[in-house]
């Protein structure tokens, strides 16, 4: 993909995408919690966004917080999305820039339906981050990515 991002809806979102750009209402915004993961420990913060087309569960990985607060509309530009559980999961890190919009430019939280976008049956990974670019439902054997069947 170009440097270029095109603003996407909640509801067009998938697995596997990369630089991706929404604008979105903060609904909610969670503790920090430290979690475990393959590169070891790692801080992350949940939270939930949504446009007029649906609601999107949101991990920040890092200590920095973007100063998210609920209710907030911001545009977030450079995310990436994953799978887990079934449904799709936006992600943002340090990288990902976070800049608030006016309140004109999105729904109110009254207006975002409760829908949230899946994953498709056949993706199964939960996604990993290499770099800029994410994986998923495959693996790595001596510097080669092979696809898992299922």
């Amino acid at each position: 993909m170009s440097g270029e991002e095109k603003e996407t809806k909640i509801s067009n979102l998938k697995p596997g995408m990369d630089n991706v750009e929404v604008k979105v209402r903060v609904l909610e915004v969670g503790e920090p919690k430290v979690i475990t993961t393959r590169r070891g420990e790692r801080t992350i913060r949940e939270a939930v966004v949504g446009d007029e087309t649906g609601r999107v569960r949101m991990t920040i990985w890092g200590y920095k917080d973007h100063g998210l607060k609920e209710g907030q509309a911001v545009k977030i530009s450079g995310a990436w999305t994953t799978s887990y559980r079934g449904n799709v999961v936006l992600n943002i890190g340090t990288r990902t820039k976070v800049e608030q919009v006016s309140d004109e430019e999105v729904v109110e939280e009254s207006e975002v339906p409760e829908t949230s976008p899946k994953a498709p049956r056949q993706y199964r990974g939960g996604g990993y981050r290499s770099g800029r670019r994410s994986y998923g439902g495959g693996y790595r054997r001596g510097g080669r990515r092979y696809q898992q069947q299922y």
